[in-house]
């Protein structure tokens, strides 16, 4: 038999509405991973296995070598994963309501973020605290550049590359440049 959490994140994951903002079994795992992020954002970046470590217990999945610059926040943590040789600079911010999967050599610039929530149109069901989730998947050798945001349902293909500031919206080809708001392709690489 679930409990009642395995309920709640299924219905999460599953991209049904459900309620993020008052929900007693969401709240205390939301609490413990920001009590995590607190604690790595607050590490000396001496200490880079304490760090590691640290980013292997709160993350889904990690390739052997990877970084992630502080600050880092993200909503739960076991729904990120992170393939091989991944770099992130300051400032990434996962909402990790649905999955949110990386390939190998991705690279990310400053002040970027993947953001797998969404609320209600309607004003009744938003101030209730619902929303939903889709999850979000960007291909191996990858880079986006700095201040991109990234939204719910959006998958990024191999070998593409997304110009500083863009806004992701629609699904992006592998092997690309894609840059603007709303984000699209301009050219091939």
């Amino acid at each position: 038999m679930k409990t009642k959490l395995e309920i709640e994140i299924e219905k999460m994951m599953s991209g049904e509405l459900y309620d993020a903002n008052f929900n007693e079994e969401l709240v205390p795992v939301l609490d413990a991973t920001a009590q995590k992020c607190w604690d790595y954002n607050h590490m000396r970046p001496s200490q880079v296995q304490e760090r590691m470590q640290l980013l292997r217990s709160l993350l889904g999945k990690t390739g052997e070598l990877f970084k992630i610059v502080q600050p880092f926040y993200c909503d739960y943590g076991f729904n990120i994963e992170i393939g091989e040789r991944f770099f992130a600079n300051f400032n990434l911010v996962i909402l990790d309501e649905a999955k949110v999967t990386f390939g190998d050599h991705v690279f990310i610039g400053p002040n970027c973020g993947f953001y797998t929530a969404g609320h209600p149109l309607d004003v009744e069901q938003r101030n209730a605290g619902l929303e939903y989730s889709k999850p979000i998947a960007v291909g191996s050798n990858v880079w986006i550049g700095a201040g991109v945001h990234v939204m719910p349902g959006v998958t990024i293909g191999d070998n593409t590359v997304i110009g500083g500031g863009s806004v992701v919206v629609h699904d992006i080809p592998s092997g690309v440049l894609a840059v603007g708001n709303p984000c699209h392709p301009i050219r091939k690489i």
